[in-house]
C-alpha cells in the first residue's frame, strides 16, 4: 500500500477537516487508496492560522511522524472549485478515514509502507 506524507495541520485537515484536495507541484497518475502520513514537522501554517483561514476549529495537539488515516485519490487536476485548491496540481480526495496513529518514517512522494507497519494498522 502507498502512503503520502503531509505536514500538519494539513494531514489533520484531510482526515478530519474536510480537506478534499492535496496541493502539489507535481502531477501524478496514481489513483486509489493511500495512507496519510503526518510528517515530523509542522507546515508554516499552524493550527491557529488554519482555523482563521478556514473558519473552523482546529486542535493544537496533532500527532507527528506517523500514519493518521487513509483516503482515496480519484483525480489529479489543475483547476478545482474546492476552497482548498491552490495548485498548481491538486489530488482530489474522497472517503477520508481516521486510523489509530502508528509511528513510522515518511518519505517524499508516494512510497510503499513497510509490511510490519501495515500489520499494525489492521486494515481490512
Amino acid at each position: 500500500m502507498k502512503a503520502l506524507s503531509v505536514r500538519q495541520p494539513y494531514a489533520w485537515a484531510i482526515i478530519e477537516g474536510g480537506k478534499d484536495i492535496e496541493n502539489r507541484t507535481w502531477h501524478s497518475d496514481f489513483r486509489g487508496p493511500v495512507l496519510i502520513h503526518a510528517g515530523l514537522h509542522w507546515h508554516e501554517v499552524g493550527p491557529e492560522a488554519l482555523a482563521r483561514k478556514m473558519r473552523m476549529a482546529v486542535p493544537c495537539d496533532m500527532p507527528l511522524g506517523g500514519i493518521v488515516g487513509m483516503v482515496e485519490i480519484v483525480d489529479c487536476v489543475t483547476r478545482h472549485p474546492s476552497r482548498w485548491f491552490e495548485g498548481p496540481y491538486g489530488f482530489v480526495l474522497r472517503k477520508p478515514r481516521a486510523l489509530t496513529f502508528t509511528p513510522c518514517p515518511g518519505h517524499l512522494g508516494f512510497y510503499d509502507v513497510d509490511q510490519a507497519i501495515l500489520a499494525k494498522l489492521n486494515l481490512p
